[in-house]
């Protein structure tokens, strides 16, 4: 990619997202409005772009839109401590630890339900009385 603008279509298959994406990010104020072809069509540069890139990255990695903008921030300052860029990135690490520990204990409780039952015509479901069940008592951690 030389330093020459570029249209959304092009931007969005450099950047790996879609056209709508880069618009809500635009929208989110993740990426710097675009300015605009004299035909009202969005513009793009290079940077533009590498922002949108670092977006993808970071939304494909599970980062949250806070912490994505957070990120950006830090990615922008070239005066930035690397130390909180980590923290950031500890911070997820840790709240993806914690939903790993849910997920597995859902995966648990879901084994333990589909085990109950025959899968058979009957209209007698333990699944689905267990998760009436669950209702009243949360998920077994």
């Amino acid at each position: 990619m030389n330093g020459s603008s570029m249209n959304i279509g092009q931007a969005a298959r450099v950047s790996g997202l879609s056209p709508k994406m880069i618009r809500y990010y635009e929208e989110l104020g993740l990426v710097p409005k675009a300015r605009r072809f004299v035909s009202g069509h969005r513009l793009y540069t290079s940077v533009d772009v590498q922002t949108l890139q670092v977006i993808k990255q970071a939304r494909d990695l599970g980062f949250p839109i806070e912490r994505i903008k957070k990120l950006l921030r830090l990615w922008q300052n070239r005066q930035r401590p690397s130390r909180r860029v980590k923290e950031v990135v500890d911070a997820h690490v840790r709240e993806l630890e914690e939903r790993i520990v849910r997920m597995h204990a859902m995966k648990r409780q879901l084994e333990a339900l589909a085990q109950d039952c025959l899968g058979d015509d009957s209209p007698d479901c333990p699944i689905l009385a267990g998760l009436q069940q669950y209702g009243r008592h949360g998920p077994e951690v």
